[in-house]
């Protein structure tokens, strides 16, 4: 498995030389670009395939790869949306991501499908959403790039059973998961999310979290928190993942090298050790 760093884990702003500088010393094999609204750093939604191609130059230079792009925009304009507008927009982040992975050689996309709220019924988020990744999937397939569905606190997909049939009932081999293993512990386990979820995993955030505080501030550093790490570790090895493990956290104010570099040693006790995690 490589070991990879999302961008999001360095202060807003960091400029990209800064972000692959502090990934490649602390040790990581890859970065995961986020695509930002016009004027933020790195990708965004007005970069041209020439502008990524010169990001991937650097990154190589760095020798780091790129393997996924997230994005936080379909916060801001769901697929679950009841305006056919907000649903467009949304549809266009994700085809830019799409082609922006193309160019720059990636093959996942990370998608947040939508979310349940007072305004937006469980049913209506399953039916819109998957509505509309079935008008994107055609170009995911002709440009040879997965969708990644994460599992996020939004609501939606609350069981590993039912991400499943959600995948599938798309029926294409470029309709994946993006799991996230810090996410699902608040109300499930992540090894048995994995386990059930096999195959349809194409890539992997990593984040602890406590259950004690179970709310946005129980989300940790690796090994600080609940997450079964031998467990997890386990279950991916038994699926046959060998992709990239991508941390996520919240960025240090101050020292974000620190970030790096302690993240980096987590994931090395949890990686090099195979199934056992050291004590």
């Amino acid at each position: 498995m490589l070991k990879g760093i999302n961008q999001w884990c360095y202060p807003e702003g960091t400029p990209l030389e800064k972000v692959f500088e502090f990934s490649r010393d602390a040790g990581f094999d890859a970065v995961e670009l986020n695509l930002n609204s016009a004027g933020g750093v790195g990708l965004t939604v007005d970069t041209t395939a020439s502008e990524a191609e010169t990001i991937l130059q650097l990154a190589s230079a760095y020798n780091l790869q790129l393997r996924s792009i997230s994005t936080s925009l379909l916060w801001q304009t769901p697929l679950s949306s009841a305006s056919e507008g907000v649903r467009e927009q949304g549809r266009q982040v994700i085809e830019k991501q799409i082609e922006l992975a193309a160019v720059m050689g990636m093959d996942t996309v990370l998608v947040v499908p939508g979310a349940v709220t007072n305004d937006t019924s469980y049913e209506n988020c399953y039916n819109r959403s998957q509505e509309e990744l079935k008008k994107v999937i055609p170009l995911a397939e002709e440009k040879g790039v997965h969708i990644g569905i994460e599992n996020v606190w939004n609501k939606f997909l609350l069981s590993p059973l039912e991400m499943a049939k959600y995948i599938d009932e798309l029926n294409s081999d470029y309709v994946g998961v993006y799991f996230d293993v810090g996410n699902v512990l608040q109300f499930g386990f992540p090894e048995q999310w994995i386990r059930t979820l096999a195959n349809r995993i194409r890539k992997i955030h990593v984040k602890d979290f406590s259950t004690d505080v179970g709310n946005i501030k129980g989300f940790l550093p690796l090994l600080a928190g609940d997450v079964n790490w031998q467990e997890v570790y386990k279950a991916l090895e038994e699926i046959g993942y060998d992709d990239t493990l991508t941390a996520e956290l919240s960025a240090f104010a101050i020292g974000p090298r620190t970030l790096a570099e302690d993240t980096a040693r987590h994931m090395d006790i949890i990686m090099n050790t195979g199934s056992k995690v050291k004590q």
